[in-house]
């Protein structure tokens, strides 16, 4: 099956745990894309739900999808949220980022009640690292501040190369609160909530891509014979 076939096969898994009347933070990325999709599907059918996007993009999407949506001011404790990941390891440790909403998406999982992830399962993985660690900073100071996260990277007993991300048009990319992304490129955090601690301590970092402690469940689908498999690490 394709990839499309497989985050569809994990977003009507997650689906099922939408009931009436909840209050959903809706996630950014391909994955929470068919989320979206399959969700608006049930709205225009009648379910009354409430959503909270965590991107301008999913903001859009949702819209067009006929989701009612609010923002965090307006309802500020949430049931769920259903969000992907760029990985995710057994222990429900994240690394998410890979959409540069990252700030936004912590944000709106830690006002829910829980959060669940929905993903392919080739994004399960022994060690958290292979995909590059998102680092939202201020753009302000930021090549001190990129230098200061080279050294705390050092102090956690990681290492790899550290580069600004760009947008299409050769522009440094700027997130949806205005910041910029660092992109740690570390093959294996050994240690993800040592890492967490050291970014945290370095002034100019606003967040980063490690969600440690914050999922409860991930929804994850693999092609079995031509056919979507899903399987659950957590509680749901």
């Amino acid at each position: 099956m394709s990839g499309p076939d497989l985050r569809r096969a994990a977003a009507a898994r997650a689906l099922d745990l939408v009931e009436p009347g909840m209050r959903l933070g809706i996630g950014t990325g391909s994955t929470a894309n068919a989320f979206v999709e399959l969700l608006g599907e049930r709205v225009r059918g009648g379910l009354a739900i409430v959503g909270v996007p965590t991107s301008e993009a999913t903001q859009a999407a949702a819209a067009r999808a006929g989701i009612r949506l609010a923002t965090l001011e307006e309802v500020p404790e949430l049931d769920l949220t259903v969000d992907g990941a760029d990985e995710v390891d057994a222990q429900l440790r994240l690394i998410k980022g890979g959409g540069a909403a990252l700030l936004r998406e912590k944000i709106v999982a830690c006002a829910s009640r829980r959060m669940v992830v929905i993903a392919d399962a080739a994004k399960q993985v022994g060690t958290l690292g292979a995909f590059p660690l998102p680092i939202e900073v201020n753009a302000f100071g930021l090549r001190p501040t990129q230098i200061a996260v080279e050294a705390a990277i050092g102090r956690a007993g990681c290492a790899g190369p550290v580069s600004l991300r760009m947008a299409a048009d050769g522009s440094p990319l700027t997130t949806d609160g205005g910041h910029r992304i660092l992109d740690a490129r570390l093959g294996r955090i050994p240690d993800p909530e040592a890492l967490s601690a050291a970014l945290w301590s370095v002034p100019g970092v606003v967040e980063h891509g490690l969600f440690l402690g914050i999922a409860s469940a991930a929804i994850l689908a693999a092609d079995r014979g031509g056919r979507a498999e899903v399987t659950i690490l957590g509680t749901l």
